[in-house]
């Protein structure tokens, strides 16, 4: 997630086997926040723009889960992720 044309960022993980909530993984702002981008993108990891979001999630240490009342933004956010890769795969079929 990024604050919009900003260098801040907050990268989330959520594994429902083993976390009750997403978690934050990364977040920083200046350099650290476009290593992170930079990062993402190379590993093909989807880039989400929040600004308000990012601002609230750099609030939060590294590893702490979200609280309660981040869930709804998120889970947007993972169904948004989940469409993405669902569309990426029909076309690698239609490609392959």
């Amino acid at each position: 997630m990024t604050g919009k044309k900003s260098n801040k960022a907050a990268a989330l993980s959520y594994n429902p086997a083993a976390d009750q909530a997403p978690r934050v993984v990364a977040s920083g702002q200046g350099e650290v926040g476009r290593r992170i981008i930079e990062l993402a993108r190379e590993n093909g990891v989807p880039v989400y723009e929040d600004p308000a979001l990012v601002e609230t999630l750099l609030a939060f240490d590294v590893g702490k889960e979200i609280p309660p009342e981040l869930y709804q933004a998120v889970a947007e956010i993972l169904v948004f992720i989940q469409y993405l890769e669902r569309k990426s795969d029909r076309q690698a079929e239609v490609q392959g």
